[in-house]
């Protein structure tokens, strides 16, 4: 949205836009797709939009660059003076220039991160496994660090919970866009390649404007599958095993290609999509058999896709590379189950017996994929067998390149997603597990639910049989208050399958999630111990031990501060209560990628985890807006999987347990002063008489429940009066739609206040990483505020004490994070991050102040959301394009 019309505008946009202090690269893709946007708004059949567009874009502009009530108030004027109708072409205009402007800063990663890799003096080159690698190597030689190495783990788990506000329409016209401008940046300015570009990039640019940007109903738990999937396909199958082999050369250096590679798979992804049923009844045992079986289906396409291609182009004939007798017997097997194919391949290459056993492979492949009894592999290890068959026999024949080539790739890929791709997770409530058990022992017919729980536990043994035992087994029980709330599972799952049946195999998670569950969680697992069936498991995993913790829930329990040092606290006393009795603990941390949510840079908070609670293994939820952010593009999802990976080496390093145990202890009575300050600040908030119905009228935490985001539902049932049944991502999503972002921060200036010393928080601030990090975080929540636009918000619930609280409090937060940190202004030390907040912020402003219109309307007696569609409208697009501004709502 770019060009205004008089010179006078264009000095004005310019003059603010130039102090964005944008590098040029990038401004010149900001100020490419915001002209084609706006010569699409002035082809419109809507005379007049693209000038009723530029007079907010300038206004919003002013008034974020002038504080003077004036400037604000000319920017409220203009929201104000448009009808309905033009108010909701606006927002959508808005929302389309986000999405551009998130295309253009993905793009600019992405162009840093490749002249990183080729610019030969680039002082991160190494990449942050191989550079954590040395470290590592440095402290404890390189025999243990490689050790590390090869044990390392990190499983992020893909949910479906709702706070991706895009269509996927809308997705993959962003994507068609993206590769546009790859492929504009290519040709020179000027000629004919580079007008046929840019004028199908006005197409797709219009194309994603004439786009529905809401959904018009909920998606199935299905829809949610094929969009995790559409990650996998589109980035994470390829982009893993070129991550590995990166890695790989940086660390083995001239010798990578000739010898074994010393990187091994440590990826593993897991998935709740189409599993987690905890209050979504529409996931059902049969969405979870279907998730599974979408899953296999996927892997095994790219598998054979990727065999294929490796026969085909694996051309060393047997007089240069002789094939061994293993290879030989293998080719004797493959060729007598598969005679005419393996006649057909001899005819087309006579002299090419690797090539021959990797297509008959590839067909092998395919059987399984199509369930074909004669050809197909029963288990994903038969074919690894098979791959390695022929890696080795490369070898012996000295074709090292090859065997550690494009093989190798698929070897990788083969271990790190199996037949199933995904670990498929099931959740429920243990108050859900209770209720199944009481009926059972009543003996009357089971009701609904009854049969649905045991169902999964017959679905899980059915995945198992078809997929292994990989694709699904993790069991994860939500308000986990007692050992006997595992136990139940046990109990279930004996009922759903009757005394003679065959259990399925079952690793039963804890999850820990409000404040008192987290402190009584060491107690729990001391006392699971002595439960039969799963101390029996426990033997069978050679003593492997997941447990989960809520950040969402916590927050929203004590507040954020209290939250985030229990949750500290929690972590160092589970994997004191692991290492009492010899157990290989795996932390599995319910991460949002709102801070109200535990978000954030994931390798910040793996590195301020407490000593042994990491020990190379680091297991998180990735959802939403954040599974595409982080894995939507192929090198975005190198570079994050390896930050990630890079910490977990690094934060068991004896440097970093050593300073964080030290930090933690020299530092323990400032975390309990602000832990107690904190909680009672935010209790004196959450727990004012009528908080409830006012936070709900404040924000639009009941509309977002209209937005078709996900299939789950937005509250477990109870009512505005309380907040005990809200779930956390509504929370966290309203505040941060008010652009007050009160989960990620609210009592932490309280709480700062309370210690008052100025050179002691500083020195937590160089000393203590988790401190760091919180305050990192909160500085990045606050800058995504806005004062005025929040006042407005909370002025339409008419209660200034409420809002008095608030304000204050966000005052007195920015305050006490700006002394501490150091600077004129919040991420005055991430200028990166602070030029991408100032970037949007203009225009999220605007977006606001079309949200305020509508709410205000909506709030009045005469205008309901039922009475009136044209504003409930206007509302949900304005949702839809805060959340694409601000870029992680929940």
């Amino acid at each position: 949205m770019s060009t205004p019309k008089n010179a006078q505008a264009a000095d004005v946009a310019g003059r603010r836009e130039a102090e964005q202090e944008m590098p040029a690269v990038m401004r010149a893709d900001v100020n490419l797709l915001g002209t084609l946007l706006g010569q699409v708004l002035r082809e419109t059949n809507s005379p007049g939009l693209f000038e009723d567009v530029e007079r907010l874009r300038l206004a919003t502009i002013d008034a974020y660059t002038d504080p003077t009530t004036e400037a604000f108030e000319r920017a409220v004027a203009v929201v104000e003076s448009f009808s309905t109708k033009r108010a909701n072409e606006v927002a959508r205009a808005f929302t389309c220039y986000f999405h551009l402007v998130n295309l253009a800063e993905e793009h600019h990663r992405v162009r840093s991160l490749r002249f990183r890799d080729e610019e030969a003096n680039f002082p991160k080159k190494r990449g942050a496994v191989a550079e954590a690698f040395a470290n590592l190597s440095n402290e404890i030689g390189e025999d243990k660090a490689l050790e590390r190495l090869q044990a390392l783990r990190f499983h992020p788990v893909f949910t479906a919970h709702p706070t991706e506000a895009r269509r996927r329409a809308v997705s993959t016209a962003i994507r068609r866009i993206s590769v546009l401008l790859d492929d504009i940046e290519a040709v020179s300015s000027g000629g004919t390649e580079h007008t046929r570009i840019t004028n199908k990039l006005i197409e797709e640019i219009d194309t994603l404007w004439r786009t529905a940007p809401l959904r018009s109903e909920k998606p199935t738990p299905e829809a949610e599958v094929r969009a995790v999937m559409a990650v996998f396909d589109d980035t994470l199958f390829t982009a893993v095993p070129n991550m590995y082999s990166r890695i790989n050369n940086t660390i083995q250096g001239e010798t990578s290609g000739r010898v074994k590679p010393v990187v091994t798979p440590f990826l593993r992804l897991g998935s709740w999509v189409g599993g987690d049923r905890d209050g979504n009844p529409f996931v059902t045992a049969k969405v979870t058999r279907t998730a599974a079986s979408i899953a296999s289906e996927h892997v095994l396409i790219g598998l054979e896709r990727v065999a294929l291609r490796v026969g085909r182009s694996l051309t060393v004939d047997g007089e240069t590379t002789p094939p061994t007798d293993e290879v030989q017997a293998l080719w004797a097997r493959l060729r007598n189950a598969d005679e005419d194919a393996a006649l057909d391949i001899v005819k087309r290459s006579p002299m090419e017996p690797h090539r021959h056993v990797m297509l008959l492979i590839a067909r092998r492949i395919s059987a399984t994929k199509k369930r074909n009894a004669d050809l197909a592999y029963t288990t994903p290890e038969l074919l690894l067998a098979d791959l390695r068959t022929v890696q080795e026999s490369l070898i012996a024949g000295g074709a090292h390149r090859q065997a550690y080539g494009q093989l190798q790739h698929l070897i990788w890929q083969v271990e790190t997603y199996g037949f199933h791709l995904t670990e498929l997770e099931c959740r429920q409530h243990s108050a859900v597990h209770r209720k199944v058990l009481a009926e059972l022992e009543s003996g009357e017919p089971l009701s609904e639910q009854a049969e649905e729980v045991l169902e999964v536990f017959r679905t899980i043994s059915f995945i198992q049989e078809r997929y292994g035992l990989q694709a699904a087994g993790r069991y994860i029980v939500s308000f986990t208050t007692s050992a006997q709330d595992l136990a139940n599972v046990y109990t279930l799952a004996r009922a759903a399958v009757g005394q003679h049946g065959t259990l399925p195999v079952l690793d039963v998670v804890p999850l820990f999630e409000t404040f008192d569950d987290l402190q009584a969680a060491p107690e729990v697992m001391n006392e699971v111990l002595s439960e039969p069936q799963y101390a029996a498991r426990l033997e069978e995993t050679g003593r492997k031990v997941e447990v989960m913790l809520g950040y969402s829930d916590s927050s929203k329990d004590v507040g954020p501060v209290a939250a985030t040092l229990a949750l500290y606290e929690a972590q160092e006393k589970i994997a004191t209560w692991a290492q009492n009795n010899n157990i290989e603990l795996t932390l599995f941390h319910g991460r949002g990628g709102a801070l109200g949510r535990g978000g954030g840079p994931a390798n910040s908070a793996v590195l301020a985890q407490p000593p042994h609670s990491v020990d190379g293994r680091f297991k998180l939820t990735e959802q939403g807006e954040v599974i595409f952010a982080r894995y939507g593009n192929s090198e975005i999802a190198i570079r994050h999987v390896d930050q990630v990976a890079g910490a977990i080496l690094q934060a068991s390093a004896p440097s970093n347990e050593e300073r964080n145990s030290a930090a933690a202890q020299k530092f323990a009575s400032v975390a309990q002063t602000m832990a107690q300050s904190s909680r009672e600040h935010f209790y004196s908030l959450v727990k004012a008489d009528g908080f409830a119905p006012w936070f709900a009228t404040v924000t639009p935490m009941e509309e977002i429940g209209l937005l078709a985001l996900g299939s789950r539902p937005a509250r477990r049932g109870l009512s505005v009066e309380s907040l005990e049944d809200l779930r956390a991502i509504p929370w966290v999503f309203a505040w941060s739609q008010a652009r007050i972002n009160l989960a990620g921060w609210f009592g932490l200036g309280t709480a700062l206040e309370t210690v008052g010393d100025l050179d002691l928080l500083q020195e937590a601030y160089r000393e203590w990483p988790l401190f760091r990090t919180m305050i990192d975080n909160v500085a990045m929540s606050l800058a995504k505020t806005d004062d005025r636009i929040a006042h407005n918000y909370l002025s339409l619930g008419d209660r200034a004490d409420l809002s008095g609280l608030v304000l204050d409090e966000m005052a007195l937060t920015r305050a006490w994070v700006v002394r501490i940190v150091g600077g004129e202004e919040l991420l005055a030390n991430k200028p990166v991050l602070q030029r991408a907040v100032k970037l949007r912020s203009p225009y999220v402003d605007a977006l606001s102040l079309l949200q305020l219109r509508a709410l205000r309307a909506l709030r009045s007696q005469d205008i309901s959301v039922e009475t009136d569609p044209e504003v409930q409208r206007l509302l949900l697009l304005s949702v839809s394009g805060v959340s694409a501004g601000l870029q992680n709502t929940g």
